[in-house]
């Protein structure tokens, strides 16, 4: 097959040399990011195309620019595809990123100095629901709630009990580093007894839920803000679905009050996205990222690790490395010398600073997409404690990673020049 980095190869040899070893690195290395997936050729394909070069701020029938009768259809085929795929009555499918959704559904419903309720950043939220090193920080006043000290999930009366005394206008629910189902239904009931509106930031369990593998937060929420490259496998890029009441504002929070001119190529990728979604293979997909994750975080107990929470119901895990007296900067810098991506990542209650942390946040998309299953899921676990059992033994760190490229091997996700 041609190379179709040919072209640029001969323009630019040294970003086409990054763009060939980073392809033999996804090939060849094994991928736990939560937050990272394999994106399709054909999403990949829109994303390189001719759509990369037109204007087009405003909306499909209302741009400020001539010539976009072509690009609309692509920006309507993704907002009714988005609408259709997880029955929302309204989509904006401009967001260049979660977190500017995030922000463009906050602009929307909010003003600066509210009060609003998000999860607390080192038990599992995000920093856009909250932070003081964030615009949402920054910009509104943001009270917190956690995970019980115990169990490790969701505290609901502990929900409540804020909700109550604080009076927040608007309740964020979703996470970045949760691996439990969330009860959206109790967070609306919790909305509704103060009067407030319910944004659920569905980033990470997206295609979970569009595949039926996670109770979906659409019929319960005011807005759903997510984003197209995780579990939901297509583009880097954000999107926004809302009841039809916070259509206009949401709009218009997007453009012009938060963005220029949307990135037709993404956004069209998006449609592509949202349509392989609809397949029933999808389903098969996100029901077996549920079961990997699961038979991951089983065959990493069985090692000796502590699983936070004690479990996974989604696509994602966290470890708690101190049983094996190693912190999480030590444990990813020393996976990724064996041949396995990982992040660090807080766990509740972590006595360690944010950037070296108690634990890891693993995840299965990825493997999932490359065609791995339960049986490879106890492999890679049994391949992690061997590293972390001996992190600066040089030794080991090579035995594993050969071991993780002959199990890559087996399940490479471009075989093709991409």
């Amino acid at each position: 097959m041609t190379d179709p980095l040919a072209a640029l190869s001969a323009v630019d040899p040294q970003i086409a040399d990054v763009i060939h070893r980073e392809v033999d690195r996804q090939n060849t290395t094994i991928q736990l990011i939560a937050s990272e997936n394999f994106t399709s050729p054909a999403v990949m394909s829109v994303q390189g195309s001719v759509l990369t070069n037109k204007y087009s701020e405003g909306y499909p029938g209302k741009r400020y620019y001539g010539g976009n009768v072509v690009v609309d259809e692509a920006e309507e085929m993704a907002r009714e595809r988005a609408c259709a795929l997880f029955g929302a009555e309204h989509a904006n499918v401009q967001p260049h990123s979660g977190a500017n959704a995030n922000m463009a559904a906050y602009l929307a419903l909010l003003d600066p100095g509210d009060t609003v309720m998000g999860m607390r950043l080192d038990q599992g939220g995000h920093l856009t629901h909250g932070s003081p090193v964030n615009f949402s920080g920054r910009i509104y006043r943001f009270v917190a709630y956690g995970v019980d000290a115990e169990s490790e999930c969701l505290d609901y009366d502990e929900i409540r009990s804020v909700a109550l005394a604080e009076r927040p206008k608007l309740i964020v629910a979703g996470a970045t580093a949760y691996p439990r189902t969330i009860d959206f239904a109790r967070f609306r009931a919790i909305a509704d007894e103060i009067g407030a509106l319910l944004m659920v930031d569905a980033a990470h369990i997206a295609g979970l839920i569009a595949g039926g593998a996670h109770p979906s937060p659409v019929p319960h929420a005011d807005v759903v803000t997510f984003t197209t490259h995780k579990t939901l496998r297509g583009p880097r890029a954000g999107t926004i679905l809302c009841r039809q009441e916070h259509a206009a504002a949401i709009d218009k929070a997007v453009f012009p009050g938060l963005q220029g001119g949307p990135l037709m190529h993404v956004v069209a990728a998006k449609a592509v996205a949202f349509l392989l979604a609809q397949q029933p293979d999808f389903r098969e997909y996100a029901a077996q990222i549920v079961a990997n994750s699961r038979a991951l975080a089983a065959g990493l107990a069985d090692e000796g690790f502590r699983i936070v929470s004690g479990g996974s119901d989604n696509h994602l895990m966290l470890v708690d490395l101190r049983p094996f007296g190693v912190t999480g900067k030590v444990a990813q810098e020393a996976l990724d010398l064996a041949g396995i991506t990982t992040n660090k990542n807080a766990i509740p209650n972590d006595p360690e600073k944010p950037f070296v942390t108690s634990g890891l946040r693993l995840g299965t998309a990825a493997v999932t997409t490359a065609g791995m299953a339960e049986d490879q899921m106890a492999e890679i676990a049994a391949l992690i404690a061997r590293v972390l059992r001996a992190p600066d033994d040089a030794e080991v760190r090579d035995e594993v990673r050969e071991a993780a490229a002959r199990l890559c091997s087996k399940f490479v996700p471009y075989p093709d020049p991409v």
